[in-house]
């Protein structure tokens, strides 16, 4: 996975200019100060400071439906752009107003990186480390910040020390960003499936998987690029054909469903059960295990699944099923590579030219079919009208059929419904290991993941809902099976507004925007600006009296301290994302904060001497940083890069990030005024109360969502949000 670390690495270097830039002004602020002689204007102080978060709000209002249109990537060499321009014109700034336009620059850049380097590491990252890639910008930010301060400190032992070649330096890392934004960074596969550039998909995910066989993965893309629907959980025993035909009941054979891989083979049968799956529990009986009805039942969804992995091990494997069937027969002529999604839409009635498929290697046409025609014999139990489409080629001549993991111990599958006449998308969860010939089940408290073979069963719990590869509303216009219409005709469309009303979608908002409040009203982006002032009215100048460093260049330094101490804190939650997971690390994590701020408050309101008061205060701005950039700095941007459906999640991004930066703008502008007014006691009092409710909206709303595919996370939130909507109309 190399290729997804690297690309991670080189996006998050938006976030290290972002960092660069939040020291680099919260230094120079001091002089910028007094050469415009605004000591007694807190206001102006606050503007030059808080121009550059308009900027980004300004920015992040299109930035969202503007990357759904142009891509990620594009964004992302925008804002490297503009990191440079900004730097150059606060380098020049002669007066004030030609530096409130350069942070204003500067905010436009910041915008585009904060907002999209989540989303498009989100979108990129193999499912089993998102967690920790995600956690790159915050690293990445904090290193920024270490360096600049630094250099900030360096410049302030100089005999006349300039503001503007603190923020000029900028302009040096912001062309390496720029270099490799334009020459290294690839589209993000889930955008370029949204717009049926398929060809160019399968090769981007190649490159950042390292292997060849990215079917399964291309489907699931596919998948979810859908916004809503009918989800429900079900449940069932999986096993071989010969498994459930020698059972001793015949009947229960009209209960056997089969299930269809994306990899070539054999198929399997699935036999519904119910009361199994832990799971298929909660979704029955969540306010049964929710009394009091104050948690969220999505939470205790999620749960579900991750108590189940805890117990069963959490890293078994990306297949449950290794040799899992394929919907295709076996036999018959295979696609080659290159006609795997060309358009090869001529068609006349029920008949197709295969040969138009490789007619035109280069075609990314919205029109493309996912899979291709065969004219072969296929599986009986499939209706005649789409018997004939039911074969896929290996994406690689020769190359072994894939399976149908799709990360986190999730599989990919589909279904024939007779009932609605469409083919069910599956996404399968494993609940129990192997069993015997007469169906019990075992389980495997780690270890390897279970290899089905003759006489096997597993228990797994299903998420199924109408296939994207499938349009129902084909069915009187001749389809030649599943996916024989481009998906990305029904989603090419782009977002809506109106799917912002979609149940989960508006369930996930809740989530996303609540989070970003909490995180900005806890002052964290407010300290880290003036974090050498907050320092330096502290009296941490008397600690380093006798190093005969004045109190400015002093508050530097600990400055300088305060982030390299992060920085193997950051580590460590890298580490700890995708095992202990986002909700237990906030959980943990926030108390702390809590506990810190609320030390500085007694050390500011109680007097003891100079050096204690000093002590007390700095270690609680370390101890406060530290743990911040462990929970509630990285989560809330990994969270909201997670918990929407493809086709939404720009807009529903941008409005996420348009809270933060709303917030930030109000934290940071008002921050100066507050010190002046309460104290330092008084504002670290009221980020301590903003923390409290914080954990108290964690603890009720925030789902865990490791190890978890992006398009698995969206289900559940449908899920989620559906039954809880159904459950307050049966209490009302």
């Amino acid at each position: 996975m190399s290729g997804a670390v690297l690309v991670a690495l080189a996006a998050a270097i938006g976030n290290f200019l972002q960092g660069w830039d939040n020291a680099t002004i919260a230094g120079s602020i001091l002089y910028i100060k007094r050469e415009f002689q605004l000591e007694s204007e807190p206001t102006i102080e606050g503007l030059i400071v808080a121009m550059s978060l308009i900027g980004a709000t300004v920015v992040t209002t299109c930035s969202g439906p503007i990357s759904d249109w142009l891509g990620r990537r594009p964004m992302l060499i925008i804002s490297s752009m503009l990191y440079f321009l900004s730097s150059l014109v606060m380098l020049w700034s002669p007066n004030v107003y030609i530096l409130l336009f350069a942070r204003l620059l500067d905010g436009f850049g910041i915008g585009l990186a904060v907002t999209l380097v989540p989303l498009y590491i989100s979108e990129t990252a193999p499912t089993e480390i998102r967690g920790l890639l995600n956690t790159l910008p915050q690293f990445t930010g904090s290193a920024g910040m270490f360096f600049s301060y630094c250099m900030v400190f360096a410049m302030s032992l100089t005999p006349a020390p300039s503001w503007r070649l603190m923020l000029g330096v900028l302009s040096i890392p912001s062309l390496v960003y720029f270099a490799l934004t334009l020459f290294f960074l690839p589209e993000s596969p889930r955008w370029l499936v949204s717009k049926g550039r398929m060809v160019e998909a399968k090769k981007v995910l190649q490159r950042l998987r390292g292997r060849e066989d990215v079917t399964s993965e291309m489907a699931l893309l596919v998948e979810g690029l859908g916004v809503g629907g009918d989800t429900a959980i079900e449940e069932y025993i999986i096993g071989p054909a010969n498994e459930f035909s020698n059972a001793e009941d015949p009947s229960a054979t009209k209960e056997q469903i089969k299930l269809y891989g994306t990899a070539e083979g054999l198929s399997w049968i699935a036999k519904p059960v119910t009361g199994q799956s832990s799971i298929g529990l909660v979704s029955r009986k969540g306010s049964m295990t929710n009394p009091s009805g104050l948690v969220d039942p999505l939470v205790k969804l999620f749960g579900s699944v991750h108590e189940k992995l805890t117990e069963t091990g959490s890293m078994r494997g990306s297949t449950l099923f290794p040799h899992f069937g394929s919907m295709f027969s076996v036999g018959g002529n295979q696609l080659r590579n290159e006609d795997w999604d060309e358009e090869s839409v001529a068609r006349e009635g029920d008949d197709y030219d295969s040969e138009a498929a490789a007619a035109d290697d280069s075609d990314d046409n919205l029109q493309s079919p996912l899979i291709s025609r065969q004219a072969t014999s296929v599986d009986r139990d499939v209706p005649a009208a789409t018997q004939g489409s039911m074969r896929q080629g290996s994406l690689v001549q020769g190359e072994p059929a894939g399976n149908t993991g799709i990360g986190g111990g999730w599989q990919l599958a589909w279904k024939w419904s007779e009932a609605d006449g469409v083919f069910k998308r599956i996404y399968l969860h494993e609940e129990g290991g192997p069993g015997s010939r007469r169906g019990s089940l075992i389980s495997l408290p780690g270890g390897d993941p279970p290899t089905l073979t003759d006489g096997e069963i597993v228990q797994a719990a299903a998420l199924v809902s109408q296939s994207a590869l499938y349009n129902k509303e084909l069915m009187h216009q001749h389809p030649v099976g599943p996916a024989m219409i481009h998906p990305s005709e029904t989603a090419a469309k782009g977002p809506s507004w109106s799917d912002l009303f979609e149940p989960g979608v508006k369930h996930a908002l809740i989530v996303g925007v609540g989070i970003q409040i909490l995180q900005q009203f806890s002052g964290i982006n407010g300290v880290l600006y003036y974090t050498p002032q907050i320092l330096e009215q502290a009296g941490v100048g008397y600690l380093l009296s006798n190093l005969g460093l004045g109190s400015t260049s002093a508050s530097f330094l600990i400055s300088c301290v305060t982030t390299l101490l992060m920085l193997p804190c950051i580590a460590v939650a890298m580490r700890l994302m995708d095992i202990s997971g986002r909700r237990t690390l906030l959980l943990t994590t926030i108390p702390v904060l809590v506990a810190s701020l609320l030390i500085l408050v007694v050390g500011s309101l109680i007097d003891f001497n100079s050096g204690v008061n000093a002590f007390i205060s700095t270690l609680s701005v370390i101890v406060y940083f530290c743990c911040f950039v462990m929970g509630f700095g990285p989560i809330p941007n990994i969270l909201c890069s997670e918990i929407f459906p493809t086709r939404v999640r720009g807009l529903c991004i941008a409005i996420c990030a348009l809270t933060f930066w709303i917030c930030d703008i109000i934290v940071t502008y008002t921050l100066p005024v507050m010190l002046n007014s309460v104290g330092l006691g008084g504002v670290f009092g009221m980020y301590a109360v903003v923390c409290i409710v914080a954990w108290v909206f964690v603890f009720l709303k925030v789902p865990e969502t490791k190890g978890m595919p992006l398009e698995v996370i969206t289900e559940f939130f449908s899920v989620g949000a559906k039954a809880k909507q159904a459950e307050a109309v049966s209490s009302s």
